[in-house]
């Protein structure tokens, strides 16, 4: 075990441990540390705690400082310069005539690399580009392709639902998403009703198809044959959420009578669970 600060560089980006090296950090705290990208400034959004060596990056690099008013001052400027870096890489992309859409430009808190963020549709030749804003910020260019979905995160906005989007609040890393989860939880399989702003599948499908997963392998299978409170009945649906099974009773005159009853009020044989 080791004791380490969670440090986070960018609202909803990942979390990276970094050792407190004596230092009084708590949560919100504004710190200065080294990355393999340069000297960073970021928000501890883990206080110190223990955690296993196996959650460790190799080699645990300790905390510099905490910041000062001078260091704010610098991120303050650093932001200015950024929205500057994003004007003047607008025009030099039209000039170079390159399909390719600006989306953000982040500069190191040290000022040793310009990092800008863009998506297009195919790979795209930006060497010129890249000598172009050299010779006008006379530091390191770095420009780097993202899809649509860092788009939303770096963008934000509000989701279907009417929150702001997840990705941009308070997700660090992306979760595989796959039509199946939307099958499982008996969802319209309309793109517009399952998909992001992004165009991609929802985030939030991943949150309960724990649930979903768990809560099959207690249900009986559509076509099996059950025993009620009622007596015997042929499963015709069941209902996920509410935990409620919908049957066909077989009463003792033939007829036939529709019922539904929660899960926990039916018998049936292992072999014909999920």
């Amino acid at each position: 075990m080791q004791l380490v600060v969670g440090v986070r560089f960018k609202k909803a980006g990942k979390i990276y441990y970094f050792g407190p090296d004596e230092l009084d950090l708590k949560e919100n705290d504004h710190v200065i540390v080294e990355t393999a990208r340069g000297i960073e400034y970021g928000d501890v959004v883990v206080p110190p705690r223990l955690v296993p060596d196996e959650e460790i990056v190799s080699p645990l690099k300790s905390v510099i400082r905490k910041a000062d008013e001078k260091d704010e001052k610098q991120v303050i400027e650093n932001r200015k310069k950024e929205e500057e870096a994003f004007r003047i890489g607008e025009e030099k992309i039209e000039v170079h005539n390159l399909p390719m859409n600006l989306v953000d430009v982040e500069l190191t808190f040290d000022g040793s690399k310009l990092i800008f963020y863009f998506t297009a549709e195919g790979r795209i030749d930006f060497r010129e580009l890249v000598k172009d804003l050299a010779s006008v910020f006379k530091t390191r260019i770095e420009l780097r392709q993202i899809g649509v979905r860092d788009e939303a995160k770096l963008l934000g906005g509000l989701g279907p639902c009417g929150l702001t989007l997840c990705c941009s609040t308070f997700m660090g890393d992306f979760h595989p998403v796959s039509i199946k989860m939307a099958k499982e939880q008996n969802l319209s399989l309309n793109p517009t009703k399952i998909s992001g702003i992004c165009g991609r599948l929802m985030c939030c499908l991943k949150y309960e198809q724990d649930y979903y997963e768990q809560i099959r392998k207690c249900m009986p299978r559509e076509g099996c044959e059950v025993m009620t409170p009622e007596g015997l009945a042929v499963v015709l649906g069941t209902a996920l959420l509410t935990q409620t099974v919908r049957v066909k009773l077989i009463l003792e005159d033939d007829t036939v009578e529709l019922r539904e009853f929660h899960v926990n009020d039916i018998r049936y044989p292992e072999e014909q669970k999920k």
